[in-house]
């Protein structure tokens, strides 16, 4: 996107994120060429990402937007403790038994609904998803939709071997901090041994998995490195997901990159395009110059959290709508993401790289 789109005042944030998912789908399809099973997957895909399009598209003709991505978090529970979680921090994962969180068949109820809107990826996440098998199961039935499970890659057995074996749409995004010492710090004792095993596993088996790495000011360079990244695409990694640090308590807030390093880490992920068609590069929330503002709120993606509740983003708790009580095109429409959307909160200027828990307070106001 060049300098004269990014300062268009009439951004088209439509066009801005199909062309987001286009080169996603095409990058994976680069990394997967020399793997033909995963490769006409894909192929499949990308034909699936195309008629997505077109129904987004035309919902747009008719005056409403539907994002290209979803975030849903499947659980609350997790068997892990990491260190400055957000999610634990936010009281959304608990050693608590998880209560009236949805049930397999309102989440395949949700599936169904974003593959007849046109949503092209569903994240998922939690807690720890390989908690909830029936779920992860009913997902890789939903073909026209990729499914990133992002996971700390505790639970994955021969079952699920198997069902990434069947359903190349479920993609493993396995959660590490670069080398054994920082993974383990943050994660737990072992996790890092745990993580490698099962990316070999993966790689011997040619399935498609990709790494996801919370960026912190003490990992930034460590993760973006040709040593660390030559290790995971040794491995058969297909992506690597960047999502920086976002603190949640004030004891964490010295962890967050800055935006020196912000910077750096938007051009090294720019570099690293050029350079490798193996391996696909995603950043989140990464450069929201370039896309117009945060991109959260139903402007490009929502969240959904284990009980129902559509939120702007994991990063921002706060809800005025459960997907219990009405359809998810509706939910998109309620008047908390309306707010967001048509003001100025979720283009402006912030210290970190997440705008709506920098102003929380104002989202605050906006939900009362």
């Amino acid at each position: 996107m060049d300098n004269k789109e990014n300062n268009n005042s009439e951004f088209d944030i439509q066009t801005y994120m199909t062309r987001g998912v286009e080169r996603v789908v095409s990058d994976v399809i680069k990394a997967t060429l020399k793997n033909p099973r995963a490769s006409l997957a894909m192929a499949g895909f990308a034909k699936a990402s195309k008629e997505a399009t077109k129904r987004r598209l035309k919902a747009k003709e008719a005056g409403e937007h539907i994002p290209p991505f979803l975030i849903a978090s499947i659980t609350s529970s997790c068997n892990l403790h990491c260190a400055g979680c957000y999610s634990r921090c936010n009281h959304a994962t608990t050693d608590e038994a998880p209560v009236k969180q949805l049930t397999d068949e309102e989440w395949l109820s949700i599936f169904k609904e974003a593959d007849e809107l046109g949503v092209s990826f569903i994240l998922l996440a939690g807690g720890e998803p390989f908690i909830r098998r029936d779920i992860i199961e009913a997902a890789g039935k939903m073909k026209n939709i990729m499914f990133p499970i992002f996971t700390n890659g505790t639970f994955m057995d021969n079952r699920y071997f198997e069902l990434f074996d069947k359903c190349r749409n479920l993609i493993p995004i396995m959660s590490i901090e670069g080398n054994r010492d920082i993974t383990d710090a943050r994660r737990g004792k072992g996790v890092y041994d745990t993580l490698i095993a099962n990316m070999d596993r993966l790689n011997s088996k040619g399935l498609i998995y990709g790494a996801s790495v919370t960026v912190t000011k003490e990992n930034v360079r460590e993760v973006s490195s040709e040593e660390f990244l030559e290790s995971l695409s040794k491995r058969g990694c297909k992506a690597v997901i960047y999502v920086e640090f976002v603190p949640v308590t004030e004891e964490s807030a010295d962890l967050a990159p800055d935006d020196e390093e912000r910077e750096y880490l938007t051009a090294r992920i720019n570099e690293l395009r050029s350079q490798n068609n193996e391996m696909v590069f995603v950043s989140f929330p990464g450069d929201e110059k370039s896309s117009g503002g945060c991109i959260a709120a139903g402007r490009g993606f929502f969240h959904i959290n284990s009980h129902g509740g559509a939120e702007p983003c994991p990063f921002s708790p706060y809800s005025d709508v459960n997907v219990r009580d009405t359809s998810l095109k509706e939910a998109i429409h309620f008047k908390l993401f309306m707010a967001l959307q048509s003001g100025e909160l979720l283009s402006d200027d912030h210290v970190g790289g997440c705008v709506l828990y920098e102003k929380r307070k104002q989202v605050e106001e906006l939900l009362a």
